[in-house]
């Protein structure tokens, strides 16, 4: 009996040491994994990994946009979006659906922007100068980092700025019924859960209705810049989400999605690429702005902040990097030559303002912030690049107003920020892009020790 015990102990015994031994040996095999995989770029989707020559269109190559982005751009705009003046934004969120009966406005936290009170604002966008603004303090009547919201509007926070309309855009910029206040710091543009048929219904509308993808080398460059900006615009919507991502819910834990970012955008060359292209668009609207923007009164009742913008304003415009390396990013001089198409530039004028009042469309009030800030945002390149004068700078024939520069500036930073996280995360693993190999090797080690023991 005792022999026929410890033979039994043993035997038992045996199937524990090799069950150790297996996952020793399973978690070594996948270091090595990793290792190599972090060593070698990944070879899917043709190694879009590595992006060489002029991005196209435009007159700058990939390795210098990176270059000044890291050096120069990225730093400046990331403080000068800090600023009192360029944090607020002015916006009409409560619109009805133009083109279909709307779904109702989601219900998720994240979704939502919250109202708070109004001494959380400039006085200078309120009332006439002498208050001075407290640049830090801002916290949510709730006490949620969220966003704040004011209903309170007067004209005299427009002053020293034209009020006009943009005409590439839906909205009335000059109408202030219904407008609120947003505070874009407390409302940054990540995952909201806002997903479906929804999302996918204004996609398909921006796409298949107003800038389809026209063939290579069939059609005029004017032809193609709507969808590649569209395109651009979407990819660098995508990086911001996966790189801002509700990983858990329970926990609030926010971080990376690698996998989201690679199905959503690396895997596919073109939407890099149109990523690249629309950054150097809206940088070209901002240089050839420069006198302008230089001029221009950033006033938000705080002396030393408001030295503060114009001084990264100036860093921004005439940056000897960027004047050396880049001094033009995009010509829009080489467009609207050919005399075949005389109307063309008011059919992509017209497709915009559609896809301006699709943003009314969108079901989740977040999103549409975002989606009107940057959507003006383009909407001001546009305006500023595709004006009828051939001056290399904007003269007397465009005025912006307080609203348009806010949202070119806070659209450049966005872009600015996905071109910074796409070298960062270009080199994905082959077992991040299959998303199933490693979850299914540990189930396979442990239905192994379950089934031994």
């Amino acid at each position: 009996m005792i022999t026929k015990y410890a033979s039994r102990g043993g035997f038992r015994w045996g199937w524990a040491v090799g069950a150790v031994i297996t996952i020793v040996v399973a978690v070594a095999v996948t270091f090595l994994q990793l290792h190599t995989h972090r060593s070698k770029p990944c070879n899917c989707a043709q190694d879009v990994n590595k992006y060489d020559g002029i991005v196209e269109h435009c007159c700058c190559d990939y390795e210098t946009v990176d270059r000044l982005n890291e050096e120069v751009l990225h730093p400046l705009l990331q403080e000068l979006v800090n600023t009192a003046f360029f944090r607020y934004f002015k916006v009409k969120l409560w619109c009805d659906c133009p083109f279909w009966l709307d779904d109702g406005m989601c219900h998720l936290r994240d979704c939502s922007v919250c109202e708070c009170p109004e001494n959380e604002f400039p006085e200078s966008f309120k009332k006439p100068p002498g208050h001075s603004l407290q640049v830090d303090g801002l916290v949510c009547q709730e006490r949620k980092p969220e966003a704040v919201v004011d209903h309170t509007l007067d004209a005299k926070s427009f002053r020293a700025w034209k009020v006009v309309d943009n005409p590439w855009t839906n909205d009335d910029e000059t109408d202030n019924e219904e407008m609120t206040y947003v505070n874009l710091q407390l409302n940054p543009e990540r995952y909201t859960g806002y997903t479906g048929p929804s999302a996918r219904r204004i996609w398909d509308a921006i796409y298949t209705e107003n800038c389809p993808k026209y063939p290579d080398g069939e059609f005029c460059p004017e032809k193609k810049i709507l969808y590649k900006l569209m395109s651009g615009l979407h990819s660098s919507i995508s990086v911001h989400i996966a790189a801002n991502y509700l990983l858990d819910e329970v926990r609030n834990l926010w971080g990376r999605n690698l996998t989201l970012l690679h199905d959503r955008v690396l895997r596919y060359p073109d939407r890099v690429k149109n990523l690249y292209f629309t950054f150097l668009f809206v940088l070209r609207a901002v240089m050839k702005a420069a006198d302008y923007l230089e001029q221009a009164e950033y006033d938000t009742g705080n002396p030393e902040d408001d030295l503060k913008t114009k001084s990264l304003m100036r860093q921004i415009l005439y940056h000897h990097k960027l004047q050396v390396a880049c001094p033009i990013p995009f010509d829009e001089a080489k467009l609207w030559k050919s005399q075949s198409e005389p109307g063309m530039k008011k059919q992509i004028q017209n497709q915009f303002r559609n896809i301006s009042a699709l943003m009314d469309c969108v079901g989740c009030e977040k999103c549409r912030l975002w989606g009107k800030l940057q959507i003006l945002g383009l909407g001001t390149a546009l305006k500023i690049l595709f004006s009828d004068n051939d001056r290399d700078d904007l003269g007397d024939t465009v005025q912006l107003q307080q609203n348009e520069v806010i949202a070119l500036i806070n659209l450049l930073h966005k872009l600015s920020e996905s071109i910074k996280f796409v070298p960062e995360m270009q080199v994905i693993p082959r077992h991040i892009a299959d998303s199933s190999g490693g979850s299914g090797l540990w189930r396979r080690i442990r239905a192994l020790i379950v089934k031994r023991t």
